[in-house]
């Protein structure tokens, strides 16, 4: 009879199946943010936001190296503009790694590419999907900004078009950026505007989904800028649980109505009606969306939806309501 030693050692040096098959875990929110922002006043926020603050502890110097190489491929991968044509430039961007954020943002990317002829000259900044570790860059305030800045380095400001998504946790100063236990931060209306001014990019349509995104719109507008907001001022939005594949506002707007070859104008009263009747179907307090539209905007709007494709996507996902109904 053959001995078993051999086949038994062999078994023993295998890994655990239970290890092998253990699913990834995305980062968790369990720790306090730290000091100098847990213990900022109300105006100091304020300050931190209009300042575009980010603070990020406990990070390897193997990671920093690793996320400067992927936002370099990130910021390398985006194709010059085309003389004579308006050029649209999608950034979208996940600040909060809950991966209902990282999965909005990727989709958001792609539906916005899609429909505004910008395949090639999208960037996508955001965290996992949930799945496994993102190889995306972070949706950091320092890479937000950065790939602003190359977005305006590639196009001809008298031109083409900033198309911006950015998804995240909101607050009445702005909007979060909170990457696990490590990285936080906020980005402001007053730090936005500022950011577009410098870069000297006035067409633009901008699209913030999260709580109190209504900040946003009385800043950010003006005759060449589009602006749409999944909230009111003083309104929180719904659907950012981290288990979702939306938020109510990007599956309503991105996930259904920008699929559609129709105006923005009309994709933007379709999203808030569908909003309301989820809301209202939910009884919850309505979010109230905002949206502006200056008067200068169909100069870049109609060339860019004269290229829109003709023909519409199906939705993918989960619905964002389903979250809030027993299965």
């Amino acid at each position: 009879m053959r001995s078993i030693l051999p086949f038994a050692l062999a078994l023993l040096a295998l890994p655990a199946a239970s290890a092998q098959q253990q699913a990834y875990t995305p980062p968790q929110h369990t720790a306090p943010p730290p000091p100098g922002i847990a213990r900022s006043t109300p105006e100091e926020v304020v300050q931190q936001a209009d300042g575009g603050t980010q603070i990020e502890r406990d990070r390897s110097a193997t990671y920093a190296l690793a996320e400067h190489r992927r936002l370099t491929r990130a910021l390398g991968a985006l194709l010059p503009q085309r003389k004579g044509v308006v050029d649209a430039y999608v950034l979208s961007v996940a600040l909060d790694s809950d991966p209902v954020f990282g999965r909005e943002a990727r989709e958001a990317g792609k539906v916005l590419a899609r429909r505004y002829d910008a395949v090639g000259r999208t960037i996508t900044l955001g965290g996992s999907d949930g799945k496994a570790p993102s190889p995306l860059p972070m949706g950091s305030p320092a890479n937000f900004e950065a790939a602003l800045a190359r977005i305006a380095e590639l196009m001809d400001e008298k031109e083409d078009v900033l198309v911006l998504y950015a998804t995240s946790h909101g607050a009445p100063f702005g909007v979060v950026y909170n990457d696990g236990n490590e990285g936080f931060g906020e980005i402001s209306p007053r730090r936005l505007a500022a950011l577009l001014r410098a870069h000297g990019i006035e067409r633009r349509l901008l699209i913030v989904s999260a709580c109190y995104s209504g900040v946003f719109v009385p800043v950010l507008s003006g005759p060449q800028t589009a602006m749409l907001s999944a909230a009111a001022a003083d309104r929180s939005s719904f659907g950012c649980t981290a288990e979702n594949d939306w938020t109510f506002f990007g599956d309503a707007l991105i996930n259904r109505a920008l699929r559609k070859p129709q105006p923005l104008a009309r994709a933007a009263e379709e999203a808030v009606a569908q909003i309301a009747r989820w809301e209202g179907d939910a009884r919850l307090k309505p979010s109230l969306p905002q949206r502006s539209i200056g008067d200068g905007v169909a100069v870049w709007l109609t060339p860019l939806e004269a290229r829109m494709p003709k023909v519409a996507t199906a939705p993918v996902g989960r619905p964002s309501i389903d979250s809030l109904t027993p299965p």
